[in-house]
């Protein structure tokens, strides 16, 4: 994964005042913390940010940043936007060791068709887009893939489920569910269908084997 290099001044006053004055500059608010240190206030670039985060990693994008000429390998852990016009308020950065792993939340993305849901006219429900992972700095992975062709109507997906890389686990519950299979109202009537056919296939089985006990019955009264 590549690395960003991100500069970041120390000196910025606190407060929402002195906040909102910074960012008017284009500059946001930020904190530098983790391994140990004392957590520093500095600033960032808004373009800088953007472009250091307008990668495939996305948040999770590798980050060397630069305070007062020292270099710290980070990643952003929290990032605060306005609710209506989406801008960057506030930023976290934790600083991280490339030798030790940390916990990210990975984009989950489904691949695969699950046939035997579309085929019942259901619908696969992913109630996970991301993934809570350990792994060390160079093996975080962008996203993480899972197949759900062998999904069925009323049956889940967990996430001890995915095939992870090499070098990644899960840090959440592995049995957590992040795809079911759904039963729609067109599910009901393709399966309240199949329910009449088997019925239907019973009950002519039934009928063809009493035929034949009456026409056997009826060559041996001949």
């Amino acid at each position: 994964m590549a690395m960003n290099l991100l500069t970041a001044e120390t000196g910025r006053p606190r407060g929402t005042r002195p906040s909102r004055r910074l960012r008017r500059t284009g500059r946001v608010p930020a904190v530098v913390y983790g391994m140990g240190e004392n957590p520093i206030t500095v600033s960032v670039d808004r373009a800088d940010l953007r472009g250091a985060l307008s990668t495939d990693a996305g948040l999770n994008a590798l980050i060397t940043l630069e305070v007062d000429g020292d270099r710290q390998l980070s990643i952003v852990k929290d990032l605060q936007r306005h609710p209506v016009r989406r801008d960057v308020l506030h930023v976290d950065f934790l600083r991280i060791d490339p030798d030790q792993e940390v916990e990210v939340d990975v984009p989950l993305v489904l691949v695969g068709e699950a046939k035997k849901v579309t085929q019942a006219s259901g619908m696969v429900d992913q109630v996970m887009h991301q993934v809570p992972l350990r792994a060390k700095p160079s093996d975080i992975p962008t996203e993480v893939t899972a197949d759900v062709s062998d999904l069925e109507v009323g049956s889940s997906l967990r996430v001890s489920d995915i095939d992870l890389p090499a070098g990644v686990t899960p840090s959440g519950d592995p049995d957590a569910t992040f795809a079911v299979g759904l039963i729609t109202r067109s599910t009901k009537e393709y399966l309240r269908q199949q329910k009449a056919l088997e019925e239907e296939a019973e009950a002519l089985i039934v009928m063809g084997e009493a035929e034949e006990a009456e026409e056997a019955e009826a060559d041996d009264e001949s």
